[in-house]
């Protein structure tokens, strides 16, 4: 028996069981966000316990943000420009690790492309993180001028995701 298996079982039975751990589950992943987006920077586990669910999560951490830099999720950011590179300008980051998705399920239409004008809250992408969707959302209005990851390519916490002209 797993562990999931052991802290859920005879807990969730039938139709109305699976409801409410979807539930849970749910409110797991708010949580997680929120509590993520908390940090200076970004942790290396996350063990997150609701009820008789735990998740558990590890990963590598790449590069952080030095303490007290200013947090940022899929928010709008100016990227300085490294000397041999021309600077992206404003740019929409990846809310967590994960992998990059441009549209909703495979064979859908990407939510934007580039030349498109988006809105504050606006969902442009999505992050997959063991299992979980993160929606990417616009934190303000523009033009996407650039798309900077490919489809379903890994991304790293707080990477440029794409590039935008404000508006």
């Amino acid at each position: 028996m797993t562990a999931v298996e052991e802290n859920t079982s005879g807990a969730f039975d039938g139709a109305t069981g699976h409801d409410e751990y979807l539930r849970i589950l749910e409110a797991i992943q708010t949580g997680a966000l929120q509590l993520l987006a908390g940090f200076p920077q970004q942790p290396s586990a996350l063990r997150v316990q609701v009820g008789e669910v735990t998740i558990e999560a590890e990963w590598q951490v790449t590069a952080a943000p030095l303490v007290g830099a200013p947090e940022v999720a899929a928010g709008a950011v100016e990227t300085p420009a490294a000397p041999d590179k021309p600077a992206l300008g404003a740019v929409f980051r990846a809310p967590s690790v994960g992998v990059f998705y441009r549209s909703q399920e495979p064979g859908a239409d990407p939510f934007v492309e580039v030349g498109d004008r988006v809105t504050a809250g606006q969902q442009i992408a999505i992050v997959e993180a063991m299992k979980l969707m993160i929606p990417v959302t616009a934190q303000t209005g523009g033009v996407i001028t650039g798309i900077l990851k490919e489809d379903n390519e890994p991304v790293q916490f707080d990477e440029p995701l794409f590039s935008y002209s404000p508006e």
